[in-house]
C-alpha cells in the first residue's frame, strides 16, 4: 500500500507538464538538477539553526541589549494564591464576572481583589522584554544576511532583469550551486521557525503565523521538486527584502530608540508594499501565471503553485493592513504599538503602589517617561 501511495505522489503527470518525465531531470552531460531527496538535509540543519540562535541570543543579543539599555519594566507580582492559580491554570485566564464572583467567595478576595490578581497574573506570563529583543535581533540577522546573499545569487542572472526568462527551457534547467545552499538554507530556517513557534513570543496572528511558516516550506519545498528554482529564488529575495527592516525596527523600538525606531519603520511599510502588493502580485505573479502557458499546457503542479502563492498574497494583504494602521498614528502622532502583540494591562486601582513606588505607568513604576517600549 505503501507502494502505491508512492507511486501516485510522484505520479509525473502532477510535478512536470505533458511529455515529460522524471528521467529527463536526471544529472547528465555535468547538469545537475533538483531532487527530491535534497531536501532531507534541511531537518537537521533546521535543528543546528535552533542551535545556532540559542548561542547568538546568549553571547551576541543578550550583551548587545545591555549596550542599548534595553530596560525591562517592574512588574508587580500576583499574590499566590491556590484557589486563583488552579482555576487560572486548569480553566482559563480570563475568567467571566460570574466566575470573579465565585472567586471571591472560595479565595476570601474582594472582586476588586479578583480581577487585580489575574490582571497581574497574566501580565507575568508575557514575555520579557529581553526576550522579545534577543528573537528581534535573531531574526534581523538572518534576513539581512538571507537578503545580501540572495541577491548575490540572482543579481547576475538573466531572468533578474527579464522575467521571460525564468521559463527558458523549463524544466531542463540545471541547478547552481549557489542555488542549491540558498535554497537548503531558507528552507531550513522556516523548518526552525515552526519547531520553535510555541516557545517564541506569542501574538495575534499567530495562526496567520502557522499558516505562513506552513505556506512558505510547502512552497518552497515543491517548486524544488517541480524545478521552480528560478522564481523560487526571485520569491524568496522579495521576501527577505523587507523583513530585516521590520526587526531592526524591533530592536530599536525596545531599546527606546523611537525616533530612529519609527524612521526605520517608515521604510519597513514603504519597501512591503511595494514589494508584496505590487512587484510580487504584478510581476512574480503574473510571470508564474501566464508565461508557463506560452510553452505547455497546465498542469496539477502549475495550480498548486499559483495557489500556494495566493494563499501568501492574502496573508500579505491582512498584514499590510495592520502596518497601514500603524502608519496612520504615525501619521496623526499618536503611539506607535505593534496592532500583533499583547498589551500590558492596565490596574488603575493600585494606590498603595502609587505611594510606595511612585507614579505608575500602565500598572507599573515608570522607568522611562520619555519612551514606551511596546512590540
Amino acid at each position: 500500500m505503501f507502494q502505491t501511495l508512492y507511486s501516485y505522489f510522484w505520479w509525473e503527470r502532477l510535478w512536470l507538464p505533458a511529455n515529460l518525465t522524471w528521467a529527463d531531470l536526471e544529472d547528465r552531460d555535468g547538469r545537475v538538477y533538483a531532487k527530491a531527496s535534497d531536501l532531507y538535509i534541511t531537518l537537521p540543519l533546521a535543528f543546528l539553526f535552533l542551535i545556532v540562535r540559542h548561542l547568538f541570543e546568549t553571547y551576541v543579543a543578550t550583551p548587545l541589549a545591555g549596550l542599548l539599555n534595553v530596560k525591562e519594566k517592574v512588574r508587580l507580582k500576583a499574590t499566590p494564591n491556590a484557589v486563583l492559580e488552579k482555576f487560572y491554570a486548569a480553566t482559563t485566564k480570563h475568567p467571566k464576572q460570574a466566575d470573579v464572583e465565585m472567586l471571591s467567595k472560595k479565595s476570601g478576595c474582594t472582586v476588586r481583589q479578583v480581577e487585580r490578581w489575574f490582571r497581574r497574573r497574566r501580565n507575568q506570563d508575557r514575555p520579557s522584554l529581553l526576550k522579545k529583543f534577543r528573537e528581534a535581533s535573531w531574526r534581523f540577522t538572518f534576513y539581512l544576511i538571507a537578503f545580501i546573499a540572495g541577491m548575490a545569487v540572482i543579481v547576475d542572472k538573466p531572468w533578474f532583469y527579464d522575467l521571460r526568462e525564468v521559463w527558458k527551457g523549463y524544466p531542463i534547467q540545471s541547478m547552481l550551486p549557489s542555488q542549491y545552499w540558498y535554497y537548503m538554507i531558507e528552507l531550513s530556517f522556516y523548518w526552525s521557525l515552526l519547531f520553535s513557534i510555541a516557545s517564541d513570543v506569542k501574538r495575534k496572528d499567530f495562526k496567520e503565523q502557522i499558516i505562513h511558516h506552513v505556506a512558505t516550506i510547502i512552497l518552497i519545498s515543491f517548486s524544488w521538486f517541480a524545478n521552480y528554482t528560478r522564481a523560487g529564488t526571485l520569491i524568496m529575495a522579495l521576501h527577505d527584502s523587507s523583513d530585516y527592516l521590520l526587526e531592526s525596527a524591533k530592536m530599536f523600538n525596545y531599546a527606546g530608540w523611537r525616533n530612529t525606531c519609527n524612521n526605520i519603520f517608515i521604510v519597513f511599510a514603504a519597501v512591503f508594499i511595494i514589494t508584496r502588493l505590487v512587484i510580487l502580485p504584478f510581476w512574480i505573479m503574473h510571470c508564474t501565471v501566464f508565461y508557463p502557458l506560452d510553452l505547455y499546457p497546465a498542469f496539477f503542479g502549475y495550480y498548486f503553485f499559483n495557489f500556494m502563492m495566493v494563499v501568501l498574497q492574502l496573508l500579505h494583504i491582512f498584514w499590510a493592513y495592520l502596518i497601514i494602521r500603524m502608519a496612520q498614528k504615525f501619521i496623526t502622532g499618536k503611539v506607535v504599538e505593534d496592532e500583533r502583540s499583547d498589551r500590558e494591562e492596565t490596574d488603575n486601582s493600585e494606590e498603595e503602589e502609587v505611594a510606595k513606588n511612585g507614579p505608575l505607568s500602565n500598572g507599573h513604576p515608570v522607568l522611562n517617561n520619555n519612551h514606551r517600549k511596546t512590540d
